[in-house]
């Protein structure tokens, strides 16, 4: 044999142990990638399952807020309407609304025993609230400037308070007339 042939043969004996040596720690190198590529995807995967479900939570959580925010609103108006309720039974019961209860035609009848004596609107300005005050006051007509309040009869304070309440109704005429105008918008 020749030296060159016994050269090639122990050189390629070499190369098949190299590879029989290399080639299970080759596999088992293939084998962790391919399980590291395959945990890599599943962490993905579990991840956006994540992402999606804390997506639809917070669609959800914010229409939550939403529909309390709606239930607060209603809350609210249903409370400003009992207190207007509660405002125009009080004035029903002092009689300060009669003029709603009784046709025009029937007015010289119960003149002698509505609340407000009857009053009807003196001044002109399309409100029975301050001409009932003046008469409550004791003063028929403060247009001539002659302060004829009766002796020790009324304060300032008993003045201020039919202001309030003639503005308190006031305020309550304005919010019926804006529900009215909303219900109609509907």
């Amino acid at each position: 044999m020749s030296t060159g042939l016994i050269i090639a043969i122990v050189v390629v004996a070499l190369i098949l142990i190299g590879l029989l040596v290399l080639l299970p720690r080759m596999r088992a190198a293939a084998e962790r990638k391919k399980a590291e590529r395959e945990l890599v995807q599943r962490r993905e995967t579990v991840a956006g399952e994540h992402r999606e479900a804390a997506r639809e939570r917070e669609q959800r959580a914010d229409m939550a807020e939403q529909k309390a925010r709606m239930a607060q609103q209603a809350a609210e108006k249903e409370r400003a309407e009992a207190g207007m309720m509660e405002q125009r039974a009080e004035m029903h019961e002092r009689g300060m609304a009669d003029d709603e209860l009784i046709d025009e035609h029937e007015r010289d009848r119960f003149r002698p025993v509505m609340g407000n004596g009857g009053t009807v609107d003196r001044d002109g300005d399309g409100h029975t609230m301050d001409d009932t005050a003046r008469t409550a006051m004791g003063r028929d007509d403060d247009r001539d400037g002659v302060d004829d309040r009766r002796e020790g009869g009324t304060t300032s304070a008993d003045y201020q308070q039919g202001r309030e309440d003639e503005r308190r109704f006031e305020r309550n005429r304005i919010t019926d007339d804006v529900r009215a105008s909303e219900r109609t918008e509907r």
